[in-house]
């Protein structure tokens, strides 16, 4: 006989159950993560409900959304009950969510502190596997003009083109930069090279009367800044 599939599918579920109807009732801000993403693959398994299995998935990324857009298609559809268009509803939704988080730090008007260009820059590097250098250029109020990735897959001086920074600073017409790569590892501590391709943009900088206002190294959830601990 054949097994019924549908026990566990959302609308077979009680009216309190039922996430979909949750948010039409009670707005979005009331459901759990879980409850959310399990709107978005619609069903569990014959013997797991789709927030059961929703909750288990964001266990595994100890019940952190940032560690669930990491987990890759493949990863995701290691999880019975999670196949490939599951698989990737649920990364395309979380890149939604991230790329959103980007544009919202990018109203910022005014770069006032370091934590501001945090906000900038945390959802374009925070959560990569790899090493990227990217540069905020800005007016003479530090407003965000441009932002712009330098080198990709490891930090060293040779990807760092000082004629490229500065081409695109004098073309954009910043009179101000801020430096910033990422550490997977998550360590905040500045290594020689960074300390050394700091000084080789703020000098060939200085030249053209830009300012190098700060260096950012960043993690998933935090941040060090050479500005900040006096070593710019």
């Amino acid at each position: 006989m054949a097994q019924d599939n549908t026990s566990f599918s959302i609308k077979n579920w009680s009216d309190d159950d039922k996430p979909r109807e949750k948010l039409l009732q009670k707005g979005r801000s009331v459901l759990s993560d879980a409850e959310l993403i399990a709107i978005l693959i619609g069903s569990g398994s014959r013997n797991e409900s789709a927030v059961d299995l929703s909750k288990r998935i964001l266990a595994s990324a100890q019940n952190n959304l940032n560690e669930l857009g990491k987990l890759s298609i493949k990863q995701l559809m290691e999880f019975k009950g999670i196949g490939e268009a599951k698989a990737i509803t649920i990364a395309a939704a979380l890149e939604i969510g991230r790329r959103r988080r980007g544009e919202d730090a990018l109203k910022t008007s005014k770069v006032g502190s370091s934590r501001d260009a945090f906000e900038i820059l945390q959802p374009i590097l925070g959560e990569l596997e790899h090493e990227e250098f990217w540069i905020l250029y800005m007016n003479n109020s530090n407003k965000v003009l441009h932002k712009s990735q330098l080198s990709k897959g490891g930090l060293t001086g040779t990807l760092v083109d000082v004629r490229i920074v500065m081409k695109q600073a004098l073309e954009i017409g910043a009179v101000a930069l801020i430096l910033a790569h990422n550490h997977p590892s998550g360590t905040l501590k500045p290594s020689h090279q960074d300390r050394k391709i700091t000084q080789k943009l703020k000098v060939a900088s200085e030249a053209l009367d830009i300012k190098v206002l700060d260096h950012l190294i960043i993690t998933q959830k935090d941040y060090y800044s050479f500005a900040d601990e006096g070593i710019l």
